[in-house]
């Protein structure tokens, strides 16, 4: 059965009524109650494991965009997207967006790629030490993989590149870590394989963190990706956008290619228009290391006219570090909104980075189009002030 739209009053849409009503469809799309985004405070033992000084919990708003229609490598969603954000006019936005991806069908979405990375480096007395150290390193890959395996009960070390720099070598491993973000698990085989080759090669200093794009944002992301690469794309039909954004598929290809101009000569690893908003919000909604946002919300927009005069959009997302199990993502608030995703536990890693590049696409869609109508700053004058209550949805 689709999922309803989500309820709205014109008269208070805060009142506890209404949020009821909205939470009562995220219950049903979770199948199970929701007490801790009700309010109910959360177990203090529940933290262990994720910060120390523990002296509670902070509290940011939680709306739900969609419904959300998307094809994923799991077969056909649809879902309420949780999203957890200060920013007015943010989660109506994406709303928007997906209305418009609905029209047309859903997007479709896939993981294209999986491998995280670590980097670490050795240091050499000179070229030729680099050089033998490169071709230890790539003659051992089958042994560091047992090792790997032997670590690890998910984690498996996919592949290995060595590069020389001087006299460094800066060897880039590759894991897959299942349905978790797995940087624990890499860092650790990082360490035991580094140290072993250190050993074996006569390196007289080594360091795992050698190449370190960790938590930053680096111009490798934009090819080699990190995490789950995802791309996920819609067709929007001309009919559709004219009606609900009051825009045409020429104005947002014309609109793209200005931007295209300005990004080059910002020379930003960001070619989406607010992917940030987006994954910043679900992230922390769903108990995910929001400290991986600028790897995360890399990528491309791309928009053209289809040989029936409607849209194609496609977002390209090269460097979703997610997980749907370890960390957070398995206690209070945050499994409940992987719950209302259908995406908590093992077995949705992936699914649940295919849901976040589709909500990305939809919240570019939105923006783009408001851009174009010039109505951007109407809807954050709209929606995004603090008003005293009852003064207005």
């Amino acid at each position: 059965m689709p999922l309803e739209k989500l309820p709205r009053s014109a008269e208070d849409d805060f009142a506890p009524q209404i949020v009821a009503a909205r939470r009562a469809l995220a219950e049903q799309a979770a199948a199970r109650a929701l007490p801790g985004i009700a309010g109910r405070p959360t177990p203090l033992h529940e933290a262990r494991g994720n910060v120390e000084g523990l002296i509670g919990f902070a509290q940011v708003p939680l709306g739900l965009a969609g419904p959300l229609q998307v094809e994923t490598s799991a077969g056909p969603r649809e879902v309420y997207v949780p999203m957890a954000t200060n920013e007015g006019a943010m989660v109506a936005s994406y709303t928007r967006g997906m209305r418009l991806i609905a029209a047309g069908g859903g997007a479709r979405a896939r993981v294209v790629r999986e491998g995280l990375t670590q980097n670490p480096m050795l240091v050499y007395d000179d070229l030729a030490g680099a050089l033998a150290a490169k071709a230890l390193a790539e003659r051992s890959l089958d042994s560091y993989r047992e090792l790997v395996a032997g670590l690890s009960q998910h984690g498996r070390l996919a592949g290995l590149e060595a590069r020389v720099c001087g006299n460094r070598l800066i060897v880039e491993l590759s894991f897959t870590t299942g349905d978790a973000i797995g940087i624990n698990m890499a860092a650790r085989a990082a360490e035991e394989l580094s140290q072993r080759l250190e050993r074996e090669s006569g390196a007289r200093a080594r360091y795992v963190h050698g190449q370190d794009v960790e938590k930053r944002a680096n111009s490798r992301a934009l090819f080699s990706g990190r995490g789950r690469s995802v791309v996920a794309e819609a067709r929007i039909p001309r009919e559709a956008l004219l009606e609900l954004a009051r825009v045409s598929p020429e104005q947002l290809v014309e609109l793209q290619a200005s931007y295209a101009v300005g990004f080059a000569q910002l020379g930003t690893h960001n070619w989406l228009v607010q992917s940030a908003n987006g994954l910043a919000a679900v992230l922390l909604a769903c108990g995910q290391d929001v400290a991986y946002l600028p790897e995360c919300c890399t990528g491309q927009l791309d928009f053209q006219v289809a040989p029936d005069g409607a849209l194609y959009a496609s977002a390209s997302l090269p460097n979703l570090l997610v997980g749907t199990v370890g960390g957070g993502a398995g206690k209070g608030t945050a499994l409940e909104c992987l719950s209302i995703l259908g995406c908590a536990g093992a077995g949705h890693a992936n699914t649940f980075a295919e849901i976040l590049a589709a909500t990305v696409l939809a919240g570019d869609l939105s923006l783009m189009a408001s851009f174009c109508s010039h109505e951007f700053v109407a809807a954050h004058e709209r929606l995004g002030r603090n008003r005293p209550a009852g003064h207005g949805a």
